[in-house]
Parts: C-alpha cells; sequence; structure tokens
C-alpha cells in the first residue's frame, strides 16, 4: 500500500513504525537468509481430524531455496504431510525470543534412497563435517530418514519481541 514505510532490514516484517505484518516488506530471500543462519523452528502439519499438530525440527535451506527438514518415515509429521502436502515452518533465533520468520508453501517428501545426497547436504548445512559418513549414511538408511522440503511461497512476519 502507498504511504507505509519500507521494512527495516535487521527486522525483516518490521516497519520504521514498528508494526508487523505479512505485507511489511518480508521476502523469500530474506526468510531465506534468516533460516540459512538459524536452524530451529517448529514445523506445523494437518492431523486426519483436520487440527495442527506442531513438530520442534531443526530445518535449513537447500540448493535449491526449500527449507528442509530430516525426518523418520514413520514419523506422524510424515504421515501427515503424505496426505496434506503443504507445511508451515516458522524459524527463530536460539534466543527464542527474538526474530523469527514463519514460511508456508507446498511439501515435497524425498524418501531412501533418493534422499542420501539431501541428508548429507542437510547435515553439513546445520552442523558441518560429520566425523564418520560411513556411519552417518547407515544410521540414516537403519532410522528409515526421509527429507521434508518446503517450497516457499509465503512468508510472514519477523519480528524482534
Amino acid at each position: 500500500m502507498a504511504g507505509r514505510p519500507p521494512a527495516t532490514p535487521r527486522h525483516l516484517g518490521v516497519d520504521s513504525s514498528g508494526r508487523i505484518g505479512w505485507d511489511r516488506g518480508v521476502d523469500i530471500s530474506n526468510a531465506l537468509d534468516f533460516l540459512r543462519q538459524h536452524h530451529r523452528g517448529v514445523l506445523a502439519t494437518t492431523r486426519s481430524d483436520g487440527r495442527p499438530q506442531l513438530s520442534p525440527v531443526t530445518a535449513s535451506v537447500d540448493d535449491r531455496g526449500r527449507v528442509v527438514v530430516s525426518s523418520r518415515e514413520t514419523a506422524y509429521k510424515v504421515r501427515n504431510l503424505r496426505r496434506r502436502p503443504y507445511g508451515l515452518y516458522c524459524g527463530f533465533t536460539d534466543r527464542f525470543f527474538g526474530d523469527w520468520v514463519q514460511v508456508e508453501g507446498p511439501v515435497e517428501i524425498v524418501s531412501l534412497p533418493e534422499a542420501m545426497d539431501a541428508l548429507v547436504a542437510y547435515y553439513r548445512s546445520v552442523s558441518g563435517e560429520h566425523p564418520d559418513w560411513d556411519d552417518y549414511r547407515a544410521a540414516m538408511v537403519r532410522d528409515q530418514r526421509v527429507i521434508v522440503a518446503i517450497t516457499p511461497e509465503r512468508v510472514g512476519p519477523a519480528a524482534g519481541g
């Protein structure tokens, strides 16, 4: 809307008057930049009865610009997303009460064996190099890990507070 001051880069979704909202200058690239640095968050999926199911997760951003989470094939969040492939992720700083951003969009679930390279990239982006990649890969197979990938279509307010 005309007449609104632009959002400040520091607080992605807060304009100079301190108002927060979906239309306060948050764009997908700013949200993804924030999530590349801050990996803690909550993933929201929809249960079969339509109610929300929330899961604390560690997330990152892949080279395709999707928000990615590692999960187990048998987890409720994965079951929910297979039934309704749309997710919302709220990422925040380690301080919890501080800057945050919400991303939502369609979800792709990538299962093994196709998921292995993405699981390795996910680990590297969150934790760096693993001391034993063969052991890591074996654990991914043993635990039936998958990659949950959200393609951001909409991003939301990010603000200190």
